[in-house]
């Protein structure tokens, strides 16, 4: 019996829908550890969290939900100074940090921030 070959049924796609990062970016081969995100980092965190347990963005729409991510509210790329300014960090819960906060950075939008950031 001969085996006769499927035609393919999904068209392929000609352009990338997901953004990567570009060459020369401030992340480019760096681990998570190399872009500024280790023991002192998740120490920082830690602390900023027990400081503040609730999602900034879940609060604003009058839910409580438990914050696990410190964003940046201004990126940072690689500044130092922007990385570690308090004032510039805030709680996410991760299913905002993933979905709001993301359509705001896509957008061009500062996050929560905007125009005056959250006093926390």
């Amino acid at each position: 019996m001969k085996l006769t070959m499927l035609k393919p049924r999904v068209a392929t796609l000609k352009a990338s829908p997901v953004r990567t990062i570009t060459p020369g970016s401030w992340r480019g081969d760096k681990t998570s550890t190399g872009r500024g995100y280790g023991y002192k980092w998740q120490q920082a965190r830690a602390r900023f969290l027990k400081a503040h347990p609730l999602c900034s963005y879940c609060q604003r729409e009058g839910r409580i939900t438990l914050a696990t991510v410190v964003d940046h509210i201004e990126p940072h790329r690689g500044d130092e100074r922007l990385f570690w300014d308090q004032g510039n960090w805030m709680a996410l819960c991760a299913s905002c940090h993933s979905s709001v906060k993301q359509r705001e950075e896509a957008k061009g939008e500062g996050g929560i921030a905007s125009p005056g950031r959250p006093t926390f």
